[in-house]
């Protein structure tokens, strides 16, 4: 005859006290890996907002780049170009640039001041319905229509560019995740086999009175749970703090087209204390059911 174990009715104190020493490795590890998994999401959810923030603005304007022919002057061959694709369905807004502007765009890769008779094309901008856009070939139609001699950069090439970096950007934040997940396991995992190692006396008596390896499986599957909740959560906190801190000071001034956070970003890691006791009781559970299944 043997007794039925119910950890908690019988049991004179708990086989795996809350707190513990040796956890607080494992704690440790647990809420670096939360708070990294936290700032991989805020950064992957910033990013992926500023790739599509930078397509949305490139997919709205062109470029028309035009040179003058034989005695007309600059001015006057992009006041011609401005006036053809203003006209164009689709078109919102077409400003000549003034030469001076023009010279502005070049300055920065030219050693010294731009020599005042250097031939810079004319630039166009060209704004675009945002609703139904003219393409890149109803303008350069307009353009010939015309007689203007000049190309138009809609900007495809970069938006395209642009989009491959954020999905770029997007993957690594996903697989970054992925991997701070599948190390959570593996340490869960570890700290199982090394818990019923530890305690391997106290599991032998435990079976000899008639405890389950299921029972005491679920011992080791709640203490893990809880400690990678409260773990997890600490991790998430100090991500939030980490983000939040970084939105407040001025640093974040200079990177706001490059990773504009916003406040929504900061729930992004409020799941993580869920996930990570959903994880850590399932690894849990399987790594101590297959290590005790194989006890003599």
């Amino acid at each position: 005859m043997s007794l039925a174990f119910e950890p908690g009715k019988w049991w004179p104190a708990p086989l795996l006290p809350r707190t513990d020493g040796r956890d607080l490795a494992l704690i440790f590890v647990v809420a670096a890996l939360s708070f990294l998994a936290g700032v991989a999401a805020i950064a992957g959810l910033a990013g992926d907002r500023a790739a599509e923030g930078w397509r949305s603005e490139l997919a709205g304007s062109a470029t028309v780049i035009v040179y003058a022919q034989g005695t007309e002057t600059p001015d006057a061959a992009a006041a011609r170009a401005a006036d053809a694709v203003s006209g164009v369905k689709g078109v919102a807004e077409a400003e000549a640039l003034e030469a001076s502007k023009a010279s502005a765009l070049i300055a920065p890769y030219w050693k010294g001041d731009v020599p005042a008779d250097l031939p810079v094309p004319r630039l166009v901008t060209v704004e675009l319905d945002p609703k139904a856009p003219a393409t890149g070939a109803d303008l350069e139609r307009a353009l010939k229509a015309k007689g203007v001699d000049a190309e138009v950069d809609d900007h495809s090439r970069w938006s395209a560019q642009i989009m491959r970096a954020g999905a770029l950007a997007r993957g690594l934040a996903f697989g970054l995740f992925t991997l701070l997940l599948a190390v959570l396991g593996a340490v869960i995992a570890f700290a199982t086999r090394q818990g019923l190692a530890a305690r391997h006396d106290l599991v032998e008596a435990l079976h000899l009175v008639g405890a389950t390896d299921g029972a005491i499986a679920r011992l080791f599957q709640a203490r893990f749970a809880r400690s990678a909740a409260q773990a997890g959560l600490l991790g998430a906190v100090l991500a939030v703090a980490a983000a939040a801190a970084l939105k407040q000071s001025g640093v974040d001034q200079g990177l706001t087209a490059l990773l504009p956070i916003a406040w929504t970003d900061l729930a992004a890691p409020a799941p993580f204390p869920l996930l990570g006791a959903l994880i850590a009781a399932v690894t849990a559970r399987l790594t101590a059911v297959a290590v005790l299944g194989k006890s003599p």
